[in-house]
């Protein structure tokens, strides 16, 4: 019988189990396909986080930092978004006295990172490359594999993202849409060194962006509606060079189109993030518009947020009373009411960035050139948003 059992070994679902782990809990975690350790030479991944500052420390205090660390990052001190080139908002790590705003880094390499961690905790049981065929729960969760194996646990967390099996077994509905758009993600090798700048343009279309990745690599972001993006897809490598270089600002360094892929664009929001003794965590719970790389650091915030309110418990409570069904809906409901209202904030803010730059409304265009020019000299007011969009406020 195990404490905790988690669905879904990625970013947010590996962090949760290393954390429940250190307070001393027996948990089972279970990821249907790990990812391909690391070599040096391998090319970068076309998956890849912006890991705000919060989040990183998080990854410290878990043990985990450490790991990722020595494979590969690229930190970014400086980010810039505007509409006309004219209006612009610039950020810099110095004006919040910081040695950086975030890293850009390969998810998958903060998945080996997390996972390199859980390996030194004798209290985890890893079931790797196994799927969930059935999960029943009363006051205990009995969950099977797809090789006959059936776990038991007295809490079962599902971070099994958006298309949540935890989440469909314990019935718990969701609201949301698909958006119009889909993103392409370009892989590129710029001949230039690394840069410490992440930048966002946003156009009628929708937003193009350009992340900076180790030795030079980088990804390019190109939002667009699902026919354009067929479209761009098709294209040689040679002629989707020549379509970037004809949107694409000026501020993109020359380079070479390394590899393309493309993923819709999705919101959802759980109706609850916790019914008995099921609770829902990261994209399991909430799946916003990347238009601003939130997505993971909103799920590592759920991590925070779930084991600061699980340690509160212990430290008035034995473990035997923290898992208690009659107890344990207490502390989840504090769980919700912590994480509910900061995610709704965030997504509806990326909604409204949406629908705001994503037309070509002249009125509507005036307004907002004068917003992001005006928010670059706001001095304390600009600070703030980058200090909050860093997880610092």
């Amino acid at each position: 019988m195990f404490d905790f059992c988690l669905v879904g070994g990625g970013m947010v679902g590996s962090a949760m189990a290393l954390g429940l782990a250190k307070l001393g809990f027996k948990v089972a975690i279970i990821e249907p396909s790990m990812p391909v350790p690391f070599e040096s030479l391998q090319p970068p991944d076309m998956r890849v986080s912006a890991i705000s500052l919060t989040s990183e420390t998080l990854l410290q205090n878990l043990g985990a930092w450490t790991h990722i660390k020595s494979m590969r990052v690229c930190p970014y001190k400086r980010l810039s978004v505007w509409d006309e080139p004219s209006c612009r908002t610039d950020f810099d790590c110095k004006a919040i006295e910081q040695p950086h705003l975030g890293h850009i880094i390969e998810n998958r390499l903060v998945q080996l990172g997390l996972h390199a961690a859980i390996v030194v905790e004798h209290n985890v049981v890893f079931y790797e490359n196994l799927k969930v065929t059935d999960i029943a729960s009363t006051d205990i969760s009995e969950i099977t594999l797809e090789d006959g194996q059936i776990i038991q646990a007295k809490i079962l967390i599902g971070a099994d993202g958006g298309q949540s099996l935890v989440r469909d077994a314990a019935k718990i509905g969701v609201q949301g849409w698909q958006y119009s758009q889909q993103a392409l993600g370009i892989q590129i090798k710029t001949y230039d060194l690394q840069q410490d700048i992440t930048w966002q343009q946003f156009t009628p279309n929708g937003p193009i962006a350009f992340l900076p990745l180790y030795d030079g690599f980088a990804s390019l972001v190109w939002y667009h509606r699902a026919e354009d993006i067929n479209f761009l897809k098709s294209l040689s490598k040679i002629k989707l060079k020549q379509h970037i270089l004809q949107h694409f600002p000026d501020d993109l360094v020359d380079f070479e189109v390394l590899n393309v892929a493309s993923f819709p664009l999705t919101r959802m929001h759980a109706n609850q993030y916790y019914k008995d003794n099921t609770v829902l965590i990261g994209d399991a719970a909430h799946t916003i518009n990347p238009l601003a790389g939130q997505g993971v650091n909103l799920g590592f915030k759920d991590v925070a947020a779930l084991l600061s309110v699980i340690n509160e418990e212990l430290a008035t409570h034995d473990r035997t009373t923290v898992l208690h069904p009659n107890h344990y809906c207490q502390w989840l409901k504090k769980y919700e009411v912590s994480r509910r209202r900061d995610n709704l904030v965030m997504m509806s803010a990326m909604d409204l960035l949406h629908s705001t730059f994503s037309n070509n409304h002249m009125p509507l265009k005036i307004l907002r050139n004068l917003g992001l020019k005006l928010a670059n000299h706001s001095g304390p007011i600009k600070n703030n948003a980058m200090k909050y969009a860093m997880g610092l406020a």
